[in-house]
């Protein structure tokens, strides 16, 4: 329980964590960073970390000189591209492994054919798109790679989600992150961050469970 009220106080306080981190190990947040943005991207049983409030509070250290613009960037974007690569391959290695294929009894080849087919048709938008949304952003690689997705087309939406996502963001959090009323308000707006994206989910999955055949 600890463990989960640290995590929760450090996703809603994570300008405060941040700001003392630098003070107290300069240059090493930008590892820390990195290693955030890799594991929430790269490792499927990770989909609980920041990273949507993370990149627009460290826009805003950027605005105040905290850290270097450029480098930031840089750096997440790398992380954020290699996070979904690393994801894809080991959906593409570990899925055909843990369903068994043919001889076992999990699987379905049927379901297999239309996830492939899926993601060959739109597969683009549902990488780029997922990039926004907590946790599916975390899950849309790992299935493009179990789908099978074709790893030219998967690496092309990959590099374009994770620009708009990081760029996107970071630079958001740079020109309004110091704004007083942002600043005042920066706890609910983290919420919203991560509450806003997921009701989006819920209500599509809901649509889609309620479509009639």
């Amino acid at each position: 329980m600890d463990i989960i009220m640290n995590l929760i106080d450090f996703i809603l306080h994570v300008d405060k964590h941040l700001e003392v981190f630098v003070q107290t190990y300069g240059a090493w947040v930008y590892a820390l960073l990195f290693l955030i943005i890799f594991v929430e991207t790269g490792v499927v049983v990770m989909p609980f970390l920041p990273g949507d409030s993370l990149l627009f509070v460290v826009g805003a250290m950027c605005g105040v000189g905290l850290m270097s613009y450029p480098l930031t960037v840089s750096l997440l974007l790398a992380a954020a591209i290699m996070g979904n690569q690393s994801n894809y391959m080991i959906g593409r290695y570990f899925g055909p492994k843990v369903f068994g294929w043919e001889d076992s009894r999990w699987f379905n080849k049927k379901a297999f054919d239309q996830a492939h087919a899926f993601y060959e048709k739109y597969g683009g938008i549902t990488i780029v798109a997922a990039r926004f949304m907590p946790f599916l952003r975390t899950f849309a690689p790992f299935v493009a790679g179990v789908a099978q997705m074709t790893r030219s087309k998967f690496t092309f939406y990959d590099v374009l989600g994770g620009t708009l996502w990081v760029v996107g963001i970071v630079t958001v959090g740079y020109f309004f992150g110091n704004l007083p009323w942002v600043k005042l308000h920066l706890d609910k707006i983290i919420w919203a961050m991560i509450l806003v994206p997921g009701l989006f989910v819920l209500a599509g999955a809901w649509r889609a469970r309620n479509k009639p055949a």
